[in-house]
Protein backbone atom coordinates (compact mmCIF):
# COMPACT_ATOMS: atom_id res chain seq x y z
CA UNK A 1 0.00 0.00 0.00
CA UNK A 2 2.61 2.31 0.88
CA UNK A 3 4.06 1.83 -2.97
CA UNK A 4 1.11 2.12 -4.76
CA UNK A 5 -1.28 4.58 -2.78
CA UNK A 6 -4.87 3.72 -2.58
CA UNK A 7 -6.02 0.61 -3.91
CA UNK A 8 -8.63 -2.47 -3.40
CA UNK A 9 -7.85 -5.91 -1.66
CA UNK A 10 -8.21 -7.70 -4.98
CA UNK A 11 -5.35 -5.50 -6.57
CA UNK A 12 -3.14 -5.73 -3.52
CA UNK A 13 -3.66 -9.36 -4.26
CA UNK A 14 -2.35 -9.02 -7.72
CA UNK A 15 0.20 -6.89 -6.79
CA UNK A 16 1.60 -8.47 -3.49
CA UNK A 17 0.74 -12.44 -5.26
CA UNK A 18 -0.94 -13.36 -2.24
CA UNK A 19 -4.27 -15.24 -1.96
CA UNK A 20 -6.99 -12.26 -2.14
CA UNK A 21 -8.60 -13.65 1.28
CA UNK A 22 -5.12 -13.46 2.82
CA UNK A 23 -5.08 -10.12 2.08
CA UNK A 24 -8.12 -9.18 3.57
CA UNK A 25 -7.09 -11.01 7.19
CA UNK A 26 -3.80 -8.58 6.68
CA UNK A 27 -5.98 -5.54 5.54
CA UNK A 28 -8.31 -6.82 8.70
CA UNK A 29 -5.61 -6.76 11.20
CA UNK A 30 -3.94 -3.69 10.06
CA UNK A 31 -7.14 -1.74 9.80
CA UNK A 32 -7.50 -2.83 13.81
CA UNK A 33 -4.53 -1.50 14.88
CA UNK A 34 -5.28 1.42 12.87
CA UNK A 35 -2.07 1.24 10.44
CA UNK A 36 -4.74 1.22 7.16
CA UNK A 37 -8.02 2.47 6.51
CA UNK A 38 -10.00 1.86 4.15
CA UNK A 39 -11.68 4.69 1.90
CA UNK A 40 -14.77 4.04 0.75
CA UNK A 41 -15.37 6.54 -2.07
CA UNK A 42 -15.53 5.95 -6.30
CA UNK A 43 -11.67 6.11 -6.27
CA UNK A 44 -11.20 4.88 -2.58
CA UNK A 45 -9.51 1.84 -1.21
CA UNK A 46 -7.38 0.50 1.53
CA UNK A 47 -4.16 3.01 2.31
CA UNK A 48 -1.82 2.94 5.14
CA UNK A 49 -2.36 5.52 7.90
CA UNK A 50 0.64 8.22 8.90
CA UNK A 51 0.29 5.52 12.60
CA UNK A 52 1.67 2.69 10.22
CA UNK A 53 4.35 4.40 8.42
CA UNK A 54 6.67 4.20 11.61
CA UNK A 55 6.09 0.66 12.47
CA UNK A 56 6.56 0.10 8.45
CA UNK A 57 10.12 2.20 8.41
CA UNK A 58 11.10 -0.12 11.79
CA UNK A 59 10.25 -3.32 10.36
CA UNK A 60 11.90 -2.70 6.63
CA UNK A 61 15.04 -1.64 8.92
CA UNK A 62 14.96 -4.27 11.00
CA UNK A 63 14.95 -6.17 7.79
CA UNK A 64 17.91 -4.73 6.34
CA UNK A 65 20.27 -5.32 9.40
CA UNK A 66 19.12 -8.57 10.25
CA UNK A 67 19.73 -9.55 6.44
CA UNK A 68 22.92 -7.66 6.54
CA UNK A 69 22.06 -6.16 2.93
CA UNK A 70 21.59 -2.60 3.41
CA UNK A 71 25.08 -1.66 1.55
CA UNK A 72 23.81 -4.14 -1.25
CA UNK A 73 20.62 -2.73 -1.26
CA UNK A 74 21.95 0.51 -1.70
CA UNK A 75 24.12 0.33 -4.26
CA UNK A 76 21.57 -1.35 -6.50
CA UNK A 77 19.41 1.58 -5.64
CA UNK A 78 22.16 3.74 -6.68
CA UNK A 79 22.53 1.68 -10.04
CA UNK A 80 18.82 1.78 -10.68
CA UNK A 81 19.25 5.86 -9.81
CA UNK A 82 21.35 5.75 -12.96
CA UNK A 83 19.00 3.65 -14.85
CA UNK A 84 15.87 6.13 -14.15
CA UNK A 85 16.69 9.12 -16.65
CA UNK A 86 16.97 6.48 -19.69
CA UNK A 87 13.58 4.30 -18.32
CA UNK A 88 11.38 8.00 -18.54
CA UNK A 89 13.40 8.91 -21.72
CA UNK A 90 11.56 5.87 -23.20
CA UNK A 91 8.47 5.69 -22.11
CA UNK A 92 8.10 9.74 -23.08
CA UNK A 93 9.72 8.86 -26.20
CA UNK A 94 6.88 6.10 -26.64
CA UNK A 95 4.44 8.17 -26.06
CA UNK A 96 5.45 10.96 -28.23
CA UNK A 97 7.77 11.15 -30.90
CA UNK A 98 9.07 14.22 -32.87
CA UNK A 99 7.92 14.92 -36.76
CA UNK A 100 9.91 17.21 -37.92
CA UNK A 101 10.50 19.71 -34.95
CA UNK A 102 7.21 19.00 -33.59
CA UNK A 103 6.47 16.83 -31.09
CA UNK A 104 3.41 14.56 -31.70
CA UNK A 105 0.96 11.69 -29.75
CA UNK A 106 2.76 8.39 -31.19
CA UNK A 107 -0.46 6.85 -33.08
CA UNK A 108 1.99 3.12 -33.07
CA UNK A 109 1.72 3.34 -36.54
CA UNK A 110 5.66 3.81 -37.62
CA UNK A 111 6.34 0.22 -36.98
CA UNK A 112 10.67 1.66 -37.28
CA UNK A 113 10.38 3.62 -34.79
CA UNK A 114 8.45 1.77 -31.77
CA UNK A 115 10.73 -1.19 -32.36
CA UNK A 116 13.61 1.02 -32.10
CA UNK A 117 12.26 2.37 -28.34
CA UNK A 118 10.90 -0.95 -27.67
CA UNK A 119 14.78 -1.90 -28.26
CA UNK A 120 15.61 0.36 -25.69
CA UNK A 121 13.14 -0.27 -23.26
CA UNK A 122 14.46 -4.32 -23.40
CA UNK A 123 18.31 -2.99 -22.84
CA UNK A 124 16.89 -1.47 -19.68
CA UNK A 125 14.90 -4.21 -18.69
CA UNK A 126 18.12 -6.79 -18.82
CA UNK A 127 19.99 -3.67 -16.28
CA UNK A 128 17.44 -3.56 -13.87
CA UNK A 129 16.81 -7.52 -14.05
CA UNK A 130 19.54 -7.79 -13.42
CA UNK A 131 20.19 -5.36 -10.29
CA UNK A 132 16.69 -7.08 -8.83
CA UNK A 133 18.32 -10.63 -9.19
CA UNK A 134 21.05 -9.08 -6.81
CA UNK A 135 17.97 -7.83 -4.51
CA UNK A 136 16.33 -10.97 -4.69
CA UNK A 137 19.33 -12.67 -2.85
CA UNK A 138 19.43 -10.51 0.11
CA UNK A 139 15.66 -9.86 0.09
CA UNK A 140 13.40 -12.09 -1.64
CA UNK A 141 10.11 -9.76 -1.85
CA UNK A 142 11.70 -7.75 -4.53
CA UNK A 143 11.17 -11.15 -6.67
CA UNK A 144 7.77 -9.89 -7.48
CA UNK A 145 9.21 -6.64 -9.35
CA UNK A 146 11.09 -9.10 -11.91
CA UNK A 147 8.05 -10.82 -12.61
CA UNK A 148 5.93 -7.42 -12.96
CA UNK A 149 8.35 -5.95 -14.89
CA UNK A 150 9.00 -8.73 -17.53
CA UNK A 151 5.20 -9.27 -17.72
CA UNK A 152 4.67 -5.64 -18.61
CA UNK A 153 7.53 -6.13 -21.30
CA UNK A 154 6.45 -9.27 -22.48
CA UNK A 155 2.27 -7.65 -23.10
CA UNK A 156 4.30 -4.69 -24.79
CA UNK A 157 5.79 -7.26 -27.41
CA UNK A 158 2.74 -8.51 -28.12
CA UNK A 159 1.59 -5.73 -28.86
CA UNK A 160 -0.43 -3.91 -26.03
CA UNK A 161 1.08 -0.49 -26.10
CA UNK A 162 -0.44 0.35 -22.77
CA UNK A 163 1.87 -1.49 -21.06
CA UNK A 164 5.16 0.68 -21.57
CA UNK A 165 3.50 3.64 -19.67
CA UNK A 166 -0.13 3.97 -19.86
CA UNK A 167 -1.80 1.52 -17.48
CA UNK A 168 -2.03 0.28 -14.10
CA UNK A 169 0.18 -2.45 -15.13
CA UNK A 170 2.69 -0.90 -17.23
CA UNK A 171 6.42 -1.00 -17.07
CA UNK A 172 6.52 2.84 -16.22
CA UNK A 173 4.06 2.45 -13.35
CA UNK A 174 5.45 -1.02 -11.88
CA UNK A 175 9.23 0.89 -12.14
CA UNK A 176 7.71 3.93 -10.14
CA UNK A 177 6.16 1.02 -7.62
CA UNK A 178 9.71 -0.57 -7.27
CA UNK A 179 11.08 3.44 -6.89
CA UNK A 180 8.76 3.84 -4.19
CA UNK A 181 9.74 0.52 -2.40
CA UNK A 182 13.77 1.12 -2.86
CA UNK A 183 13.26 4.68 -1.19
CA UNK A 184 10.79 3.46 1.93
CA UNK A 185 13.32 0.17 2.17
CA UNK A 186 16.12 2.85 2.92
CA UNK A 187 14.46 5.13 4.62
CA UNK A 188 15.13 7.87 2.02
CA UNK A 189 12.64 10.37 1.57
CA UNK A 190 11.51 11.32 -2.08
CA UNK A 191 12.36 14.68 -1.42
CA UNK A 192 16.27 13.65 -0.82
Amino acid sequence: MRCVGSVSAGRLSILSDLPEAEVETCLALLAGEQFAVLDPGPFGGWGITDSGRSPDDEALAKQLDTSGSRHQIDDCYQRFLDLNPTLLQICSDWQMQMIGNSPTLNDHTDADYDAKVLSRLIRVDTSVQDLLTEMVASLDRFDIYRIRLSTALERTIAGSHGHVADNLDSYHMVWFQLHEDLLTTLGISRGE
